[in-house]
């Protein structure tokens, strides 16, 4: 079980005395200050429970270094107190170690005052911490207070002082978050620790009220948007415990965002030039520090005890109306007396009296959470609707332009400089990758809290509900006071040194009385360290790196700086550069260079280069490759070429030529372990380890494969590469087949680097990636939990280059009518030969419906089926209806050219996401969590169904007066249009429903959405008849015919399900993004589905599996919908094309049985492409027309019968 103290240390004078600038010896008590070393500590450094302390521990817990005194503790001089405070070290993964600390005078020992000749009852600094991974502040200072005060209690101890500590360390555990409640006992007094669940807040075991009471609110709120846009930030004030719990504050209030940079919450003294360091920090210092001489430009400096922040460069104010809004929360919170002083008491209301009132009840962790809760409810205001950002591409990227015009728009406001700055920092981007496929998304309290608002819920809701009283856990004392005796100290005791460590000792201090015994030797810096200990060379070392570093940095901002007329490869700054690097055996040069040019581009440097400039660059790279490769640093290496990649993305139109590029002749990316070390790395690096095994796999090998790309390695050697790692991963045919294809776009990968250019010709097509091995093709693929799809993969896994071809060539440019590339004789491709026909196919008729003033994002087409009766078709069939984000939903008559506009139905308040229609009737569904229905041919409302708790997703429009709804509350209620009522709610989801699927002859309903889970209810029945488990992401699509459903996922794959078995018959994953649409073929029995990467793909049952017979390639966006009928199909992408396919009714017939029927579909026409972004699509496949409405609120109808 994990203890909640790590180590118990001693930090103070060592045997060997060392000033802080590196003199040795004893050099007077005047304001002289020393190197504190690590005296002792438990568990001793022989064991093996946890990592050793950190080096650099001493030098932080006593950051004014070690002074000596005539004076002890003195009960009239304040100067001699002990002081307690905490202080947090970073390590290199950004893990966190807490610390608390008792600094106090204590006698020098007698053995060192011999040796150095130091004045008799002497004292100096020694400080006692208690270490832990745990923030549980205040057990670690209750702790080690007691651990003090029973050191020189006048009462003694019952029991030796270290076997109290080494009883307490060893034996506390850490308790289970919101289970337990540890007790245990220091001498005579009890103590108790609990953990507080896991699903609310982070654990913050601090008091946030020291923040607001050194800085008013506008300081404060300076602050916190300098720490949001990552600003090198100083915090000054003559108490430590003050530095460390500001720092951590800011970093608890801007949850759920982490911050990503340098963080020293108590720099030592001796650092203080690294505040000039260019890359954002936070750090806090100590006022009594003077740094007059240092620049400070750009630098944040904070004084807490004065109220004052200063800074030379403009810090953005938050953006309204949230900062007013920000402000008054925070004032309501700290001055209620004064916010509500002309408000009556009878009418005050709950969210008044939330807030304490009055000064009676002093500030607690009700208010610590309160405070806290006001920021991330800002964050949820701040970032509304986010999700809907968030691209569904391989990379998730975030669409952070068109976030800021959604944003500017609702606010009526200009874009915010802050709320831009904002997104583009690593705090932002970190908080992404953490979400993104991972189980942290499932506790995101910012998603929970957004939710919570746009049901109407009590914020307060999503956090976790007060839970039965924790068990008690007792941890009893074994053996205290057995004896009767008492343990009195006069100064802090050493732990028992084995026989090694004193006799070390004793060499020391005799080699430093001997040094002042001879005239010859005399006391000062020494060359060499071969007297340190192994934790103090370790320290010097740090202390080195950090110096080379901001050399470093200084040498490569200069390199930048130099003019036109400047030779970079002729400067100074360069041929220092080159020096460092190749000068040192250890490779700190190296490292340092490619981790200054990481963190300039990380503070914000877009990597602007002349070509001087690029070819110093280059060089520098090169060389710090090639002496990382001789010391097998395999981790400069990969450092290298992620710095390389991030200077190509933000630099892709200054440079004629790129540095990955240049980087393709070294021979370290041809050898598989450097490859499978930086997959490694990327495993270890994750932070979505709870995620699925098999997809964070998958994940870190496309990061591997786009580098591949960059550096240009032929195709087939990086299959080899990825193919093995994979294999050796044993993540499972699915994740195999993404990765495939993924790297079947190679080709557009290297465009997408650095343009197209030269490689060396290759014995296959660049579109086909055959596997180098071909001995391994017969090795079976073993994935017993879905076997029933085990065919048709293994047929995909054919090394037959012809059949992959089929199922895994993606080409933009041009397709033959059978879906694959034309090809010459030798394997190239070959441009098909377009007849007259073929160019008829492009002269189409395109008519621009205009009449919406938002965009449209809901689109219905009236059919036959809904609007049929005895005497025949209804006039209405072939409209179409449209919703849009004014709120109006309009009613379009095709026939009708220059007026097509019949009808616009107002009365939503929120965006219409959902239309159905029948004989007489419109039924809309809106984000104003309402479901209106109207009169067709009267336009009038009629009926306005309230019920569901949020923005609603479906609608549909069933026979005998009824309405089915669904919505993102999780619920699917059948409605009586006649009554107003609702009938039942005859489907419940665990989360939001984004499609439903019903057969209104059997009354079976399927409805999926994101909880990942399709389900199916029997509503004549009133039952659920099945829960389909599979898909690992949100479900967008179902369809749902006879005893089939299919269903489309965010994972990349469709799945063919059986409603009456509730088994899942095949998995269709050869897509390379999330699948949009799914399509049931009636005629043929065949599936097509549509995804983000753009393809169609027609899937055909065959005896033993279904196979992917066709790819169709000619949109280059998002499918968004696919209608087939019998003869006929529609499809419509996000960028703004549609395409119509025939297939021919002879043809049928002449199939044969064994003959592929889904291959017979054949584009028959496809209008010329407009520049707009589509929201929705919808098909009349009767009269062949395609309608999309786009983003700026223009519908745009195709009629394919109709030629120019």
């Amino acid at each position: 079980m994990a203890r909640i103290f790590e180590y118990f240390v001693v930090c103070g004078l060592g045997p060997e005395i060392r000033t802080v600038d590196g003199n040795r010896g004893f050099h007077g008590t005047g304001g002289v200050q020393y190197l504190p070393s690590l005296l002792d500590q438990y568990p001793p450094s022989n064991h093996s429970l946890y990592p050793p302390p950190p080096p650099q521990l001493p030098t932080c817990v006593l950051p004014a270094g070690v002074e000596f005194y005539t004076l002890g503790f003195d009960h009239n001089d304040i100067s001699t107190f002990p002081r307690s405070y905490p202080i947090v070290l970073t390590e290199g993964d950004g893990s966190k170690i807490y610390v608390s600390c008792i600094a106090f005078r204590d006698p020098v020992c007698e053995d060192i005052a011999e040796a150095y000749r130091i004045p008799a009852n002497s004292f100096a600094d020694k400080c006692i911490c208690l270490v832990s991974r745990s923030p549980s502040f205040s057990i670690l200072r209750d702790a080690l207070e007691e651990i003090f005060a029973l050191c020189f209690s006048p009462n003694g101890s019952s029991k030796p002082l270290w076997d109290v500590i080494a009883s307490m360390v060893s034996s506390v555990p850490l308790p289970t978050p919101a289970k337990d409640r540890v007790l245990f006992a220091i001498e005579n007094s009890l103590l108790a620790v609990e953990v507080p669940p896991k699903d609310g807040l982070p654990h913050a075991d601090i008091s946030f009220q020291p923040l607001v009471q050194c800085l008013d609110v506008d300081n404060f709120l300076k602050l916190f948007t300098a720490v949001l846009l990552e600003r090198r930030i100083l915090l000054r004030s003559n108490k430590y415990s003050l530095l460390t719990l500001v720092s951590e504050a800011m970093c608890y209030l801007i949850y759920p965002f982490r911050w990503q940079h340098v963080y020293i919450p108590l720099l030592f003294f001796s650092g203080v030039d690294y505040i000039d360091a260019p890359t954002p920090y936070m750090m806090g210092l100590h006022s009594g520090v003077d740094t007059s001489g240092l620049t400070m430009d750009g630098v944040v400096v904070v004084d807490l005890e004065h109220n004052q922040i200063t800074t030379t460069e403009e810090i953005p104010p938050l953006p309204e109306p949230e900062l007013s809004l920000l402000r008054s929360e925070i004032m309501k919170l700290l001055h209620p007396n004064v916010v509500g002083i002309d408000q009556l008491k009878a009418s005050l209301g709950s969210s008044y009296e939330q807030y304490p009132r009055g000064s009676g009840k002093p500030w607690g962790e009700d208010h610590d959470l309160q405070f806290r809760f006001i920021f991330l409810k800002f964050f949820a205001s701040i970032l509304g609707g986010y999700r809907n950002f968030i691209e569904n591409t391989a990379t998730h990227v975030f669409n952070s332009q068109a976030f800021l015009k959604k944003r500017s728009r609702s606010t009526n406001q200009p874009l915010e400089p802050m709320i831009t700055q904002f997104l583009d920092s690593q705090g932002f981007l970190d908080y992404l990758e953490r979400g993104l496929g991972s189980d942290e998304n499932n506790n995101n309290l910012l998603d929970k809290l957004q939710d919570a608002i746009g049901r109407g819920q009590n914020p307060l809701s999503i956090l976790p509900s007060a839970l039965a009283e924790p068990e008690i856990v007792t941890i009893s004392d074994s053996g205290a006071g057995l004896s009767g005796a008492k343990y009195n100290y006069d100064r802090f005791p050493s732990n028992i040194r084995t026989e090694e460590q004193e006799e070390k000792r004793k060499q020391v201090l005799a080699t430093a009385s001997g040094a002042l015994s001879s005239p010859a030797v005399l006391i000062g810096k020494d060359s060499k360290a071969e007297s340190l200990s192994p934790r103090e060379r370790a320290a010097e070392r740090e202390r080195m790196v950090l110096d080379i570093k901001v050399k470093l940095q200084g040498l490569w901002l200069r390199l930048l700086k130099l003019g036109t007329t400047d030779d970079p490869l002729s400067s100074f700054e360069y041929g220092t550069i080159l020096a460092l690097i190749e000068s040192d055996a250890e490779g700190i040069g190296g490292s340092g260079f490619v981790e200054c040019i990481r963190e300039h581009i990380h503070s914000g440097w877009v990597c602007q280069l002349s070509e001087e400039q690029f070819i110093a660059v280059k060089e520098l790279l090169k060389t710090a490759i090639n002496r990382a490769t001789s010391r097998n640093d395999m981790a400069t290496v990969r450092d290298a070429l992620e710095v390389s990649a991030e200077m190509y993305k933000k630099d892709t139109n200054n440079v004629s030529d790129y540095v990955q590029r240049h980087l393709r002749s070294l021979s370290i990316w041809e050898e598989l372990r450097f490859w499978e070390g930086y997959f490694d790395y990327l495993m270890d690096r994750s932070s979505s380890k709870s995620a699925n095994y098999a997809t964070l796999v998958t994940t870190q090998l496309i990061i591997v494969a786009s580098h591949m790309a960059g550096l240009g390695l032929p195709d087939t050697h990086a299959w080899y590469i990825i193919e093995t790692v994979a294999e050796k991963n044993n993540i499972g045919y699915k994740q195999i087949i993404k990765l495939r294809g993924f790297l079947s776009h190679i080709q557009q990968l290297y465009i997408s680097y650095w343009g197209m250019y030269s490689i060396k010709s290759q014995s296959v097509s660049p579109y086909g990636l055959p596997s180098p091995h071909p001995q391994d093709a017969n090795s079976d693929i073993q994935q017993p939990t879905e076997a029933s799809g085990r065919s048709w993969v293994q047929s995909m896994f054919s090394r037959d280059t012809s059949s992959r071809a089929n199922s895994f060539s993606r080409v933009r440019r041009w397709t033959s009518d059978s879906g694959s590339l034309a090809t010459t004789e030798n394997g190239t491709p070959r441009k098909p030969d377009l007849t007259a026909a073929g160019q008829k196919k492009i002269q189409t008729n395109v008519r621009l419906l205009r009449g919406h003033t938002g965009a449209v994002t809901a689109l219905h087409c009236v059919t036959r089926r809904e609007v049929c009766d005895l005497y025949g078709d209804r006039e209405d069939a072939g409209f179409f209806i449209s919703g849009s984000t004014d709120c109006s939903v309009k009613i379009w008559d095709p026939s009708l050219r220059g007026s097509e506009l019949r009808a616009t139905l107002k009365g939503h308040t929120g965006t219409v996401r959902a239309i159905s229609s029948d004989r007489g009737k419109v039924v809309s569904g809106s984000d104003d969590q309402s479901v209106i229905v109207w009169d067709k041919q009267t336009t009038q409302l009629l009926e306005e169904l309230k019920g569901h708790d949020a923005q609603v997703s479906c609608v549909r429009m069933l026979s005998g007066e009824r309405v089915l709804t669904a919505a993102h509350d999780g619920t699917v209620k059948m409605w009586d249009v006649r009554t107003d009522t609702c009938v039942a709610t005859v489907g419940r989801c665990s989360s939001a429903v984004l499609c439903i699927e019903y057969d209104d002859s059997t009354g079976i309903l399927a409805a999926a959405g994101r909880d990942t889970v399709a389900n199916i209810w029997d509503i004549r029945a009133g039952r659920q008849m099945q829960k389909l488990l599979g898909h690992t992401k949100w479900i967008r699509s179902i369809r749902m015919v006879g005893d089939t459903l299919l269903t489309g996922s965010d994972d990349w794959t469709a799945r063919m399900w059986s409603v009456s078995r509730g088994t899942c018959d095949a998995v269709l994953a050869c897509h390379a993004g999330p699948i949009l649409c799914v399509e049931y073929s009636d005629s043929d029995k065949g599936i097509i589905t549509g995804s983000t990467d753009g393809l169609l793909r027609f899937w055909e049952n065959e005896e033993g599996g279904i196979r992917c017979v066709k790819n169709v390639t000619i949109h280059a966006a998002s499918i968004l919908s696919i209608n087939a009928g019998d003869h006929w199909l529609g499809i419509g992408a996000a960028d703004n094309s549609m395409s119509l396919f025939h297939r021919p009714q002879e043809r049928l017939g002449a199939l044969s049985s064994t003959g592929s029927k889904m291959t017979g579909w054949q584009l028959y026409r496809t209008p010329q492409k407009t520049v707009a972004v589509v929201r929705c699509v919808a098909s009349d496949l009767e009269r062949k027309r395609i309608c999309s409405g786009g983003r700026n609120g223009l519908l745009r109808l195709w009629d394919a019968t109709i030629n120019i």
